[in-house]
């Protein structure tokens, strides 16, 4: 890998942000109707290539079960108001009224109050009791906690997702979650990240994930970047992360572990080239904070606005633009990318001449210059 010198005594790979990528089109296209955007992770089947990140601004068990209807998997944030109150409509009533300068420090606030155990068994369950997969996440701190309640609700799937996830924390503070011990022991899937390198990668592969994150998450509203100074840029992590499921493939003897695009991706395009650079399926929130159904009533925020010593998020103001069908299936009414973001990525694949997703990895991409 070349390395680029930064000064004498530092270098540094040259990494590339989804702006800078452009899938090339082939001598051979397709109908959209004839393309198959189907995704399957362990025993569960979608229609879509699609998880709806967990945050309150999108996912309540409202909308989780609407996104499960319409062939998507929407993932609950069980560290959220959800589960923190009762009702939490006014609350996030309130969030959407609060003035820019007053949003952080109320959002400290309010998810101070201790998330009940009784309200996680009963949120996955008013999900589940749809009919649709129940998907729910907690943050590694919190995984021993709560896991049980998770899957004594008869939760389906079990997401572990931090800003940066690794397989060996260390730690003199408390004893730190053994993620190969704690998936071995577990009946159901887990999918856990993020992470954005391969070495980070493989080693969560070998935890027995059925999947892994790749990026940070928080797209929009994130500002880890900016407070942490950490950042790689998601074309690159998503390659380095497709790249250490190959060689986790082969190091197994066949075991195939799914890689999920997670963050960064607002438009149809940034979906369409996350699938083509290797993802399995993507983990978009904002594109579903501007749903008429959405939680966050036109803003967006994740859980690292709300971090109670060192916020790395912001709430961010991103409008109403349609229904949660419109937006995933149109018909759309704008010309930016933000609604039907499923036929938009058919057409990406019948015009690049690719059937399936597991076929469309194959696509031709180019390094172009950044909109």
């Amino acid at each position: 890998m070349t390395q680029v010198e930064i000064g004498r005594g530092k270098s540094g790979r040259r990494a590339y942000a989804l702006d800078e990528i452009g899938i090339v089109p082939s001598r051979r296209t397709r109908h959209p109707e004839e393309v198959s955007i189907s995704w399957q992770i362990d025993a569960y089947r979608f229609d879509l290539p699609l998880v709806v990140a967990p945050m309150d601004s999108v996912v309540s068990p409202r909308t989780a079960v609407e996104i499960g209807r319409l062939g998507g998997l929407a993932v609950l944030d069980l560290e959220g108001l959800w589960t923190r109150y009762d009702d939490p409509e006014p609350l996030l009533a309130e969030v959407a009224e609060l003035p820019e300068e007053a949003a952080t420090a109320r959002l400290q606030q309010i998810y101070a109050e201790p998330i009940k155990e009784d309200l996680i068994g009963r949120r996955i369950e008013e999900i589940r009791s749809a009919g649709v997969t129940t998907a729910a996440r907690l943050s590694p701190q919190k995984t021993v906690r709560f896991h049980k309640a998770v899957l004594d609700a008869g939760a389906d799937i079990f997401v572990i997702r931090g800003t940066t996830v690794s397989a060996e924390h260390v730690s003199g503070q408390a004893e730190p979650l053994n993620l190969k011990q704690f998936i071995y022991e577990l009946d159901i899937p887990v999918i856990v990240g993020g992470c954005a390198t391969h070495t980070a990668a493989l080693h969560l592969m070998r935890t027995g994930a059925a999947g892994v994150l790749a990026g940070f998450g928080g797209g929009s509203g994130h500002t880890t970047a900016a407070v942490l100074g950490v950042a790689v840029p998601m074309a690159t992590a998503i390659a380095d992360v497709a790249a250490a499921r190959r060689d986790y493939l082969d190091e197994s003897g066949g075991r195939y572990v799914h890689v999920i695009a997670d963050g960064g991706m607002t438009r149809s395009g940034d979906i369409a080239k996350a699938l083509a650079i290797g993802a399995d399926a993507v983990m978009v929130g904002s594109p579903f904070a501007r749903a008429s159904q959405a939680p966050g009533r036109g803003y967006h925020w994740g859980s690292e606005a709300h971090h109670p010593d060192l916020p790395r998020g912001s709430r961010v103001r991103v409008g109403t633009i349609g229904t949660l069908e419109q937006i995933l299936h149109g018909p759309s009414t704008v010309s930016d990318g933000s609604m039907n973001l499923m036929g938009a990525l058919r057409r990406t694949m019948a015009t690049s001449g690719y059937s399936d997703l597991k076929e469309f990895q194959r696509v031709e991409v180019v390094v172009t210059r950044p909109r």
